[in-house]
């Protein structure tokens, strides 16, 4: 399995320093790269299946995918919001 931090990256290219950075910094975040990535491997290994609950499963897949990617973006904005210092006096 590769690296959930570089998955996340591929499906956002335009913010790669920013998935980075925040990499970097937290954990939680880490983790939520690693989920991302586990959930799609999940709806493409049952997208090749035969078994009977083949499109219940990958709809759950894709709805916790579409989830976490919101999560994901949210945080990202998050990160990316520069506080304002209070002007020096």
């Amino acid at each position: 399995m590769k690296n959930g931090v570089g998955f996340v990256i591929g499906c956002f290219k335009e913010r790669t320093k920013v998935v980075e950075e925040l990499a970097a910094r937290k954990e939680g975040f880490r983790d939520l790269c690693d989920d991302f990535l586990t959930a799609h491997d999940e709806k493409l290994r049952w997208e090749g299946s035969s078994s009977p609950e083949r499109d219940e499963r990958i709809a759950e897949y894709q709805e916790l995918i579409d989830s976490m990617r919101i999560e994901i973006e949210q945080a990202l904005d998050r990160s990316a919001v520069v506080p304002l210092r209070p002007p020096r006096r």
